[in-house]
C-alpha cells in the first residue's frame, strides 16, 4: 500500500508564522512544529479526535498559551494532527480520520492519543510537535515511533486552551528527534534559566519493572549502565525492587490491592493497584468534564473508546478520596526515594508497538503492564522522558528516565548529556546481536 506523503499525521494543514520580533535570534527560529487537535488555535475548531465534537463546537476565539509560547519563540506551526478520540486511548487508531502511519514500523500502531504529533516528528515532517499526556499519551507514541517524548511535571506547563481529559493528570508534552531540540522547546515552555548541568546523585534501576518487558531486559539496561558508568561513574547506579517500596510506603493503596491478583507473573501488585487508582480518578474526572456533551450528542465513537467512555460515565464518587490520598502518599514516597537529583529508570512500555487492529482482548495483558509503568509519573506528577533505544527484531524500543516534580530542566540536561553515549552503546549491542 502506498504511504501517504504526510503519513496520515495531519487533520488540517495551515501555516501560522511567529509574530514579528525585533530579535532575529529567537530560541526556536527556523523550526517547524505541529499541534495535537486538542489545543485551541484562534479561528480553528478544536476537533478532539471526533467529527461529532468538531460539528458541535465553534472555532476557538483565542490560541492556547503553550502554542503562543513556541510561536513567540520563533517556531512556525504547519497544522493540527490526528489524535485518538477524546484522548481516551494509548493505541493511536482513529476510525474517523484514519490511523497515522508509524514511520518506524508501518504494520504497527503509532501509539496514542498524540498519534499524529509523534508520527509528524518521526517521519521528519516537522522539527517538533506538541501533544498532551494524561495516562501516557506522549510517552507511548514516542516509544512506538522511535523518537524522544517529554512529559513535564504536572502543572509545569499551562493547560489553558487545551480540552481537559482528567485534570489531576493532564500535562502538555512534546516530541523531538534530537535532544537539543527537545531541550530548546522545554526551555521555552518551562521558562528555564540557563544553568550548568547537574550530575545525578543516583540512578535507580528497579528489577521488577524491567521484568515486565517482553524483550530481554539487558537490551535496555546494558546501554544505560555503560553510558552512565562512562559519563558519571558506576557508583551512582543502584538496583532495587520498586513494587516492594511502593507497597511499604503508600498505605492508601491497600484499598486497591484487594482487586489485584498478587501471584500473577505479569504483575507488580502495588503498581497494578497504583494504576487502578489512577484510572479510577481519570474516569471520574473525564465524566465530570464530558458527560453532558456525550449524553446530549450520543457521538459515534470507535470500538475501544466507546467502551471506555461508557465505563467512565458510570463512575461514582466511591473511593475518589482514596485516589487523592494515594496521589499524596505516592508523591511523598517517590520524592523521598529519589531525592533532589536522583533518577528512576524504567521501560516506557512493556515492549515494541502492537500490530495494527489487534483485538483489544489480546492487548489486555500488555495494556495492564503498560499502565503499571505509566502510572508512576502519572500519579506522582514527576517529569519523565522516553528515549529511543534502537530496534529489537526491527521494532522500536525505548527506556524512560524520571526525576522529581519540578526537576524538568535537570532531566532535559541529562538526556542531552547521555544521548550520544547511549546511541554508541545501542549500535554496539545491535552489531553483536
Amino acid at each position: 500500500m502506498a504511504m501517504a506523503p504526510d503519513y496520515g499525521a495531519f487533520v488540517s494543514k495551515f501555516i501560522l508564522k511567529p509574530p514579528p520580533s525585533p530579535s532575529p535570534l529567537l530560541p526556536l527560529t527556523g523550526l517547524t512544529f505541529a499541534v495535537k487537535d486538542i489545543f485551541d488555535i484562534e479561528g480553528h475548531v478544536t476537533g478532539f479526535g471526533n467529527p461529532d465534537w468538531a460539528r458541535t463546537h465553534v472555532p476557538a476565539s483565542s490560541t492556547a498559551p503553550a502554542v503562543l509560547d513556541v510561536l513567540k519563540a520563533g517556531a512556525t506551526c504547519v497544522g493540527k494532527t490526528v489524535m485518538d478520540e477524546m484522548a481516551y486511548s494509548i493505541n493511536g487508531e482513529n476510525k474517523h480520520y484514519g490511523t497515522p502511519r508509524n514511520p518506524c514500523a508501518p504494520d504497527r500502531v503509532p501509539g496514542g492519543s498524540s498519534s499524529g504529533s509523534a508520527v509528524a516528528v518521526g517521519a521528519m515532517l516537522v522539527d517538533f510537535s506538541l501533544g498532551t499526556d494524561t495516562g501516557g499519551s506522549v510517552r507511548v507514541p514516542a516509544s512506538y515511533c522511535g523518537i524522544l517524548g517529554f512529559r513535564p511535571s504536572h502543572n509545569a506547563v499551562s493547560t489553558v486552551g487545551v480540552i481537559p481529559m482528567a485534570q489531576s493528570f493532564d500535562t502538555v508534552g512534546w516530541f523531538a528527534r534530537e535532544p537539543s531540540v527537545l531541550k530548546q522547546v522545554g526551555c521555552v515552555l518551562l521558562e528555564l534559566p540557563d544553568e550548568d548541568p547537574i550530575r545525578p546523585s543516583q540512578i535507580i534501576i528497579p528489577r521488577d519493572c524491567f521484568q515486565l518487558l517482553s524483550i530481554p531486559t539487558e537490551r535496555l539496561t546494558q546501554a544505560l549502565v555503560r553510558s552512565v558508568e562512562k559519563l558519571h561513574g558506576g557508583d551512582i547506579i543502584k538496583h532495587s525492587v520498586l513494587g516492594d517500596y511502593v507497597r511499604d510506603n503508600v498505605p492508601a493503596l491497600s484499598s486497591f490491592r484487594s482487586e489485584i491478583n498478587e501471584d500473577h507473573v505479569n504483575n507488580i501488585p502495588s503498581l497494578a493497584a497504583l494504576s487502578s487508582a489512577m484510572r479510577l480518578l481519570q474516569r471520574y474526572e473525564f465524566k465530570n468534564n464530558h458527560k453532558e456533551w456525550v449524553s446530549a450528542v450520543n457521538p459515534d465513537l470507535g470500538p475501544g473508546i466507546s467502551d471506555r467512555v461508557r465505563e467512565a460515565l458510570q463512575t461514582t464518587e466511591e473511593n475518589i478520596d482514596v485516589c487523592r490520598s494515594v496521589k499524596k502518599e505516592f508523591h511523598a514516597a517517590l520524592t523521598s526515594l529519589l531525592g533532589d537529583f536522583g533518577i528512576l529508570a524504567i521501560p516506557t512500555v512493556p515492549g515494541p508497538p502492537p500490530k495494527l487492529q489487534t483485538d483489544s482482548s489480546a492487548l489486555e495483558v500488555f495494556r495492564a503492564k503498560a499502565f503499571s509503568l505509566l502510572s508512576i509519573a502519572g500519579v506522582s506528577g514527576f517529569c519523565q522522558v522516553s528515549i529511543p533505544m534502537g530496534l529489537h527484531d526491527n521494532l522500536p524500543i525505548s527506556i524512560s528516565l524520571l526525576a522529581k516534580r519540578g526537576a524538568d530542566g535537570f532531566l532535559l540536561d541529562l538526556v542531552e548529556t547521555l544521548y550520544e553515549s547511549l546511541k554508541e552503546q545501542i549500535a554496539i549491542a545491535e552489531k553483536s546481536a
